[in-house]
C-alpha cells in the first residue's frame, strides 16, 4: 500500500486547480478506487494517503483518501466514517457509445436491482450512476418532438436502456 506522500499524488497545489469530486465512503475508498478504475478505460489509483493522527472514524495509519482517475477525471475517495451515506442526488452520466458498452457497464456497477430505472443503477457501495447510449441524446433532441416523446416514453418503460427498442419507439 502507498503511504501518504505516494508516487503520482497530486500537490496541494494542484488539487486546488480545478473541482474534483469527493466521495464520501465508510472504510472502503480504496477498494472502492480499485473496483472503479477496474471498470472504465483511462483510470487510475493516483495515490492513497494514510491519516498522520487518530481520527473520529480511525487510527493513525489507516487510510484516509485516495485519489484516482476515472475515464481522465479526477476524484478523491474519503474514509469518513458511517456519518453520510451515497444517494440519488448526485449520480454519474456514462456515456456508451453502443449497446455493447451498456451491457458491459450495467454488469460490472449494478448492485441494487431494485433501483434499476431509465439507465440508472447504483454500485455496491451506494454510488448512482447513469449508463446512456449517447445515441439516446440525438434521439430526445430530434426536432420531430412526437418522435422525441415516444423515445422518452419508451426510456421510461425501461431499467437498462436498449438502443433497439429506442430506435423502434422513435421510427412508430
Amino acid at each position: 500500500m502507498a503511504q501518504a506522500h505516494s508516487q503520482g499524488a497530486r500537490t496541494a497545489s494542484e488539487m486546488m486547480t480545478t473541482i474534483t469530486p469527493c466521495l464520501w465512503f465508510d472504510h472502503e475508498a480504496e477498494e472502492a478506487a480499485r473496483f472503479y478504475c477496474s471498470i472504465f478505460p483511462d483510470s487510475r489509483v493516483e495515490g492513497v494517503q494514510t491519516a498522520a493522527a487518530d481520527y473520529p472514524s480511525g487510527k493513525k495509519g489507516d487510510v484516509l483518501t485516495v485519489e484516482f482517475t476515472l475515464m481522465g477525471r479526477s476524484f478523491t475517495g474519503l474514509n469518513g466514517g458511517p456519518y453520510f451515506k451515497l444517494n440519488e442526488a448526485v449520480s454519474f452520466q456514462v456515456p456508451c457509445k453502443d449497446q455493447a458498452e451498456v451491457d458491459r457497464y450495467w454488469e460490472a456497477l449494478s448492485a441494487v436491482p431494485e433501483s434499476e430505472q431509465c439507465g440508472w443503477v447504483k454500485d455496491k457501495y451506494g454510488l448512482s450512476w447513469q449508463i446512456v447510449p449517447v445515441r439516446l441524446y440525438a434521439l430526445l433532441a430530434d426536432p420531430d418532438r412526437a418522435k422525441a416523446q415516444r423515445v422518452m416514453e419508451a426510456m421510461l418503460e425501461m431499467k437498462k436502456l436498449d438502443i433497439a427498442g429506442l430506435e423502434r419507439a422513435a421510427k412508430e
